[in-house]
């Protein structure tokens, strides 16, 4: 699934696309995207509005209109987004929807597993429902190693999966706690609440380098995911645990051992984050 840094790639090269334009036009062709509301309602109420910015919020996308109207996009697994002169895409089995802008250029939807969702907010209605849902961004100046250790105190859950909690810290997956967990030498088993101040700051800081990397590398191209602009991210290639079981380890040299935790698979060094 995209994570912060995947979908604040999408954002950047999606907002110049869409920011000062308006939709002539929209093709909703997935009812899975838009449900329990009928395709065609939410094309027809996103026809005639007017984009004033793209934002980001953990791993959703939001486009803002001026009507105070919000489309809050998720790409789940494979969502993407394409930007191309009218008519100008060739027919696609995965292409879901389709907005047509008044400059002449269609912004394309695809999702070849069909997991992502579209869903059309009515002014004061976004900010309620992504605040029941969503911790801080990890950028955030209240986000200090003080506030995290006061966050966990009482979570017995192993760190990977309290930090993949997005009520806790949004916009972390699976990629970038291993990646922020290796950094800060903590075993992904460590009890959230046994953290000390040290380790606390220790991670805030390793979760901020590893999404700023990732951001600069326009994300992890993995599996489905290919970055909006057409070209494939490259964080892939600063991997120092996520996906490289029995790889050494950079720092000791160390094989890096895989097991499971929250059900997700799980790189680490066994060396440089021993176990608790």
């Amino acid at each position: 699934m995209p994570e912060l840094p995947e979908v604040e790639t999408v954002r950047r090269l999606l907002e110049p696309a869409l920011a000062g334009r308006r939709i002539v036009a929209a093709e909703i062709l997935d009812s899975r995207l838009t449900r329990p509301f009928a395709p065609g309602l939410v094309a027809t109420e996103l026809v005639g509005q007017h984009v004033v910015a793209v934002q980001r919020r953990g791993k959703y996308l939001s486009i803002v209109f001026e009507s105070g109207r919000v489309l809050l996009v998720h790409l789940r697994m494979t969502g993407s987004f394409r930007v191309a002169p009218r008519g100008s895409y060739s027919p696609s089995a995965h292409r879901r929807a389709v907005l047509s802008m008044d400059n002449g250029s269609d912004v394309a939807y695809r999702d070849v597993r069909r997991f992502g969702t579209w869903e059309l907010f009515e002014p004061g209605e976004l900010d309620p429902y992504l605040e029941a849902r969503l911790g801080p961004e990890p950028f955030a100046r209240t986000v200090t190693g003080h506030w995290l250790v006061e966050r966990l105190s009482g979570r017995r859950a192993p760190l990977k999966a309290v930090l993949l909690d997005q009520r806790v810290l949004a916009g972390l997956g699976n990629i970038y706690v291993d990646e922020a967990l290796w950094r800060a030498r903590l075993h992904p088993l460590r009890p959230a609440s046994s953290l000390g101040l040290a380790e606390g700051t220790s991670i805030v800081r390793a979760v901020r380098a590893v999404l700023r990397l990732g951001i600069s590398r326009q994300g992890a191209t993995l599996r489905d995911y290919v970055a909006p602009d057409g070209d494939e991210g490259a964080m892939q290639d600063e991997f120092r645990a996520y996906g490289r079981e029995g790889e050494p380890c950079d720092r000791c040299r160390a094989p890096l051992a895989r097991i499971v935790v929250a059900g997700r698979g799980t790189t680490f060094c066994p060396r440089c984050q021993p176990e608790p």
